[in-house]
């Protein structure tokens, strides 16, 4: 057990912090006397002088400085705890699991996350990013309190987050820009189209159109962008995630006739919106917030 306790390590801090025990005393209502006795009693538990006089003042040792410096660090951390017990006490989650479609703007999910921390510092978030039917699985199995999927889960009601817009591209340098004229999908057929394998472990499925000769499959947005940007293939891609690309010019839309854009309406969707603790809701609106943010934006 320790000698010394958090409350002789406050009393010496507020002594530090009002330059006396007069003026700490008259702040934490207390008499300095009482002040006095615990700074006392906590130098013979330690064995070490933490204050000198200097004056009609005090101020710290050099080992009072080293061991006030370590202390304010376990006063922190106990208040953090207390903070978290009272929490936990009025039903908040220790760990909220969010599950977040590929398609979903990396924009908005990054400023709902940062909001999500300030407000609630130590709760556990895992995040996992899934394709298609990956996040409405993890629904059905309950191991998401929250999901942004571009899919209906059935028997969950949704609510309508955002509409990401996909567009066919390919490298400037592309077999396919070089026909020099307007395109339709029987000219794909012939060239490799790249295509995010389902995140579903039980019933993955298979989306947009699929007809290539050749596919490549891969589990991830950044690792198709990449391959494309190397022009190992078309694919039709959410727009922000490759708008700097096409700024920059590393990616060019196909000049399909028909279908060169699709749009993908994206639902937030609560495991049990009714009975979601305080951080699962305020995710929820942060998603909302951000991609509003994120719209005003122009991003």
């Amino acid at each position: 057990m320790s000698r010394v306790t958090l409350a002789q390590w406050q009393t010496l801090a507020a002594v530090v912090d009002h330059g006396g025990f007069a003026r700490a005393a008259e702040a934490i209502h207390k008499s300095p006397s009482t002040l006095n006795h615990a700074v006392h009693k906590l130098e013979e538990q330690l064995g070490v002088k933490v204050l000198e006089p200097v004056g009609r003042q005090v101020r710290l040792t050099e080992a009072g400085e080293m061991l006030l410096r370590r202390a304010r660090q376990l006063l922190e951390s106990a208040e953090s705890l207390e903070d978290v017990a009272g929490r936990l006490a009025e039903g908040l989650e220790a760990e909220v699991v969010l599950a977040v479609d590929q398609l979903f703007p990396p924009d908005a999910l990054a400023r709902a996350l940062e909001a999500f921390s300030s407000a609630y510092p130590h709760v556990r978030v895992q995040l996992h990013e899934t394709v298609l039917n990956g996040g409405v699985e993890m629904l059905y199995d309950g191991r998401a309190d929250l999901v942004a999927s571009g899919l209906a889960a059935q028997g969950f009601l949704g609510e309508p987050l955002v509409t990401v817009r996909f567009i066919a591209v390919a490298h400037p340098e592309h077999a396919l820009h070089h026909l020099g004229r307007e395109l339709d999908l029987r000219d794909l057929v012939q060239y490799r189209q790249l295509v995010v394998r389902d995140s579903a472990l039980r019933q993955s499925m298979d989306s947009g159109w699929l007809k290539a000769e050749q596919r490549w499959t891969v589990s991830h947005l950044d690792t198709s962008i990449g391959m494309l940007e190397r022009g190992l293939g078309f694919a039709w891609l959410p727009e922000t995630r490759i708008q700097s690309a096409l700024d920059d010019g590393r990616l060019r839309p196909l000049p399909l006739a028909a279908g060169g854009t699709r749009q993908v309406p994206m639902q937030l969707i609560y495991r049990d919106r009714d009975r979601a603790g305080p951080a699962t809701r305020a995710m929820g609106r942060n998603l909302v917030e951000a991609v509003k943010g994120c719209e005003g934006d122009s991003i």
